[in-house]
């Protein structure tokens, strides 16, 4: 969401470039909890009376000082894999698929500088994947305000992705797994039948079996035979630091859909009444919280401009007085939609590859895990005495990333965004207080992608077994359609 959530928070799986992210987005470096003194200033007044808005923020991005294996041509301009991004999904796989003792080379414009966003994800799922010492902050617990009256307490631990700690960790596994570097802009791409082949901005041409794209949304390198038709989560955030706020310092607000700051802002309330937007917060300590207004998801897009209005009048009504902003954060997300072709000559992994959950924005422990599967099979490939290039190559990677089963499982997280979409706030707010009741076994599994197909449908009917009568009524109103088109689209992904 931009978080959820980005949830997740984040989010997206971006090159070092800025551009459309999943989880929550950026801290550019650590949270500093006594930030240095040029950080304590007075609020300066801004034309949107005195709120954040104006505020420039303190933080800026610097690059890492890391001496990783630069591509030199005199070393040959074949590899086995090119990686294009050097953000997570680009490192972790890159990472993975040279520990197999694949030759591997990731381009990517500035390799070494910090990633724009800020990665929320559950604390077990970094902890599955041994992941849990590039998390730089967590809480015991999370909490929902569904409205004024009404707070869910979830005993689920959450945590923000140290970007520092985890990227060095990329970093150094790719350079002592041998992956040379090269800082440079992809501008085409050529497929033969057992080789591809690059050209970049700088006159530097390399040649691989398999190209993998992780450069983000905005790549134009991967094929979809299906009109795309995504929603959107928008949000703003802010890393500030304010006078107080009122918020406990064990529990991340993972949602608060409370609309009363908007009881003087008609146009606004009538705006997020029918497309709602919450809050998700990140307090670090007294003085110190990460803030973000999120649009969960919209088509078509919701206004940034009001999703900021929205977030100054509820700031305003928490009494939450910004003194200073040490970094801020824009956060574009595309949910949904179809597939990239399947299979195809390009490879792709992270935010262009399908893998954002199209029912929360979460992306980056789905990429961490799935990272080492598609090495694998990459590596039964390419580490072969036979090397199995061309299409063969092609078919096992594409279906590692996306066996069947997994298909039909996120056109069921499809179904739910479509879902969500068609929900206005009241009704938002009877699904989640529905949805936080079931068995955590099915709301944890649902959020983190990993419930098989037998288990989704088993939460559906939980779902409506649990939820209010107005709720249930909700969902006969607003789920046959898009129900209708998630087993459309599962038959075509049968054949």
């Amino acid at each position: 969401m931009a978080s959820f959530l980005r949830l997740s928070p984040p989010t997206l799986l971006s090159t070092s470039t800025p551009c459309l992210s999943p989880a929550k987005t950026p801290f550019l470096h650590p949270v500093d909890r006594n930030p240095p003194r040029k950080y304590h200033q007075r609020v300066q007044i801004s034309k949107f009376g005195g709120s954040f808005l104006d505020l420039e923020p303190k933080s800026k991005p610097e690059p890492f000082d890391f001496d990783v294996p630069w591509f030199h041509p005199a070393d040959g301009r074949r590899f086995d894999v090119i990686v294009i991004g050097a953000g997570p999904a680009g490192l972790r796989l890159a990472e993975q698929v040279s520990g197999h003792g694949i030759k591997v080379c990731c381009l990517d414009p500035s390799p070494l500088s910090m990633w724009p966003n800020n990665y929320g994800v559950w604390v077990d799922e970094f902890e599955s994947l041994g992941l849990e010492d590039c998390l730089d902050k967590t809480w015991p617990m999370t909490c929902v305000f569904i409205n004024d009256t009404k707070t869910k307490y979830l005993d689920r631990a959450y945590g923000r992705v140290g970007r520092k700690e985890l990227k060095l960790k990329l970093l150094s596994n790719c350079a002592a797994n041998g992956v040379k570097f090269h800082k440079a802009k992809v501008w085409e791409v050529e497929h033969e039948e057992f080789e591809s082949s690059i050209a970049c901005d700088d006159g530097t041409e390399l040649k691989a079996s398999l190209i993998v794209d992780a450069s983000g949304f905005r790549s134009s390198f991967v094929e979809y035979d299906k009109p795309r038709n995504p929603g959107y989560q928008i949000a703003h955030g802010i890393l500030a630091e304010v006078d107080q706020h009122p918020y406990d310092l064990d529990k991340m607000v993972l949602m608060d859909w409370r609309d009363s700051h908007l009881g003087n802002e008609p146009y606004l309330r009538a705006s997020n009444s029918r497309v709602p937007t919450f809050l998700y917060a990140m307090p670090f300590d007294s003085n110190l919280v990460f803030l973000e207004e999120t649009s969960l998801v919209s088509r078509p897009l919701l206004s940034y401009t009001e999703v900021k209005q929205r977030m100054v009048a509820r700031l305003r009504q928490l009494g939450i007085r910004v003194r200073t902003v040490i970094e801020d954060e824009k956060c574009l997300i595309p949910m949904g939609g179809p597939l990239p072709r399947i299979p195809q000559s390009m490879m792709t992994i992270g935010g262009n590859s399908g893998i954002v959950h199209p029912s929360t924005g979460y992306t980056v422990a789905q990429t961490m895990a799935i990272a080492p599967v598609v090495a694998e099979a990459i590596a039964e490939c390419l580490g072969s005495t036979r090397m199995i290039r061309g299409s063969h190559l092609y078919r096992r990677a594409w279906n590692a990333l996306w066996p069947v089963e997994k298909r039909w499982c996120r056109e069921y997280y499809n179904f739910g965004m479509e879902t969500l979409l068609k929900l206005d706030l009241n009704e938002t707010r009877r699904f989640f207080d529905a949805f936080f009741e079931l068995n955590p076994h099915l709301w944890q599994g649902f959020l983190s992608a990993r419930l098989s197909y037998g288990e989704l449908i088993m939460l559906g009917i939980s779902l409506f077994g649990r939820a209010s009568n107005p709720s249930r009524l909700d969902m006969l109103t607003k789920c046959p359609a898009p129900l209708v088109q998630m087993v459309g689209n599962m038959a075509l992904e049968t054949i």
